[in-house]
């Protein structure tokens, strides 16, 4: 954890002669005071009540032994509005996206002490990412509206929207390489099936990727090959399809593999940890090498209710948001023994994990 420190002057206890003022020096005492109260710890969005109020973020430390919720208003005396969906970073701050609220709050990362936000311009506003100096923030809009989505950019020396890149419906979780920009359109109240990519230095589209339906999650891994996990087209759509994987090429920005479930199976939370990638399925948890990958059928954790997941060296945290109404928990898991370590109470439907240092 960081520290400032301070350095205090010490008042004389005694009282000295006219002769000796001229010579006397006050002396310095340095003193820590541990200001980053919110670093080298796990952040957590509570999306918060569908209907009214508003969505919080909660801390957990390192050793996942404690759990502060409602940090944001512990440290602002104030809320980060409905629906708080995801949080994105720049080395230094947080931004963190409310979705109902069309809202984007700065903080310093490691303080939480506010300092900016966005209020107009986003529309459905879901996840952030930044490259270049900028941010970029994908944007629903219009639910039923399939040409009105996009990407808004934001100046993050000033805070403020410069320009928006139109995309295709359904934009969701976003991914910088360090060349690119990949999104997810995983659609609106439709379904899509493509990965767009942009370019940071012109903001344009530069293609389109096609993948399964209902892409729901980036990894890069070691070698900088993008997974993307599809959890296909549900049943409900009335032409349910199988969930897959796709590897793309981000030389060539093609796809290079790709895998399918089953037609009633509709995987998410994919991790990449290492060279194992792991994903979640149907109350399980699955993980296969991402150098030599085949789609298990072995789960190495079983019994499981989770809304999200995280992997960090041998733990699992995942998100557990129960009746979706009241308070959700936090559930750390050791894969070495396959065993719950921890259960922590989070906020109202927690969902989004990650590290903060």
């Amino acid at each position: 954890m960081k520290k400032t420190i301070y350095l205090l002057s010490v008042v004389s206890l005694f009282a000295f002669s006219c002769e000796s003022d001229d010579d006397f020096t006050e002396p310095i005492i340095e003193v820590e005071v541990e200001d980053e109260a919110y670093e080298n710890g796990f952040l957590v969005t509570n999306q918060g009540p569908f209907n009214n109020g508003f969505g919080t973020v909660s801390f957990i430390d390192e050793g996942f032994s404690a759990i502060e919720n409602d940090i944001y208003q512990t440290v602002n005396d104030d809320n980060l509005g409905n629906i708080v969906q995801s949080i994105g970073f720049t080395e230094n701050n947080a931004y963190v996206v409310a979705n109902v609220g069309n809202r984007l709050t700065v903080v310093n990362r490691f303080t939480f002490e506010e300092i900016d936000r966005i209020e107009t311009g986003l529309s459905n506003p879901r996840f952030f990412a930044s490259a270049n100096g900028k941010g970029y923030i994908t944007n629903w809009g219009d639910g039923t509206d399939a040409t009105d989505d996009y990407i808004a950019v934001i100046d993050l020396a000033t805070n403020t929207i410069s320009t928006t890149i139109a995309v295709e419906e359904g934009p969701e979780e976003i991914l910088y390489n360090g060349t690119y920009l990949y999104v997810t359109n995983q659609g609106g109240f439709g379904v899509n099936d493509i990965v767009t990519v942009i370019d940071p230095a012109t903001d344009t589209v530069v293609t389109t990727i096609e993948v399964g339906d209902a892409p729901n999650g980036l990894e890069l891994d070691s070698s900088g090959n993008l997974w993307v996990l599809a959890g296909g087209s549900p049943s409900f759509t009335g032409t349910e399809t199988a969930g897959s994987l796709s590897v793309i090429n981000t030389t060539t920005n093609t796809v290079s593999a790709s895998f399918d479930f089953g037609v009633t199976d509709h995987p998410n939370s994919i991790n990449i940890e290492g060279q194992n990638l792991y994903y979640y399925l149907n109350g399980e948890v699955f993980v296969s090498s991402t150098t030599d990958f085949e789609i298990p059928t072995t789960p190495e954790l079983t019994g499981l209710s989770l809304f999200n997941m995280i992997v960090r060296g041998n733990e699992l945290i995942g998100t557990n948001a129960g009746d979706f109404a009241s308070n959700g928990s936090v559930e750390v898991y050791d894969l070495t023994t396959g065993t719950l370590v921890n259960t922590l109470t989070a906020g109202v439907i927690p969902e989004n994990i990650y590290f903060n240092e």
